[in-house]
């Protein structure tokens, strides 16, 4: 497995909770879906990703790679600026759980919005790669058909207005490691 640095994670300061610790495969996971959520993707990050991975949120249910890598690019086009106020690890488990507020600036308007989550990260031992992150706004994901509809029909548009860098160059050029 690939170590934080040779994936250039930049959250190597993870914070857990009393009595949690993580193994040095977990805290490179947990770090690099901080980064995720802090719009620092690259396509060495998203390589500890399975390629049939999910990425579930109240907003989107993004299932394969060609659909959860536009989520991740995506934030970096929707937000002017993005705020990690607080992240705990409360369990090093599988999922590793974590408590995670952030702020979200939109960008064109500066609308501010702060979301706290509790995120779970599903990964499978024997490769080292994530399986799954659920994003859970306020505790929950919705549970209505409507919305789970909608939730389908963003994991499918996304990836036609985000692009995603084909190669770690055109990675670069966008500003990601």
């Amino acid at each position: 497995m690939s170590t934080a640095s040779d994936l250039n994670i930049e959250n190597t300061n993870i914070k857990a909770a009393s009595g949690v610790t993580l193994d040095e495969q977990q805290k490179t996971l947990v770090g690099s879906v901080l980064d995720l959520f802090a719009g620092r993707p690259s396509l060495k990050k998203l390589q500890l990703w399975e390629d049939d991975g999910v990425f579930e949120d109240p907003i989107t249910k993004a299932v394969g790679r060609k659909q959860y890598e536009p989520q991740w690019y995506g934030l970096q086009a929707a937000f002017s600026e993005i705020e990690r106020l607080h992240h705990e690890v409360t369990s090093g488990g599988n999922p590793i759980a974590m408590d995670l507020r952030t702020r979200y600036v939109v960008k064109g308007i500066g609308k501010e919005q702060t979301i706290d989550s509790k995120i779970m990260i599903f990964y499978d031992k024997a490769t080292g790669k994530i399986t799954k992150v659920e994003d859970k706004w306020d505790g929950k994901l919705p549970d209505s058909s409507f919305q789970n509809a909608f939730r389908k029909i963003n994991a499918v548009t996304v990836p036609k207005m985000v692009g995603v860098p084909k190669n770690d160059e055109e990675d670069a050029k966008k500003g990601n490691q």
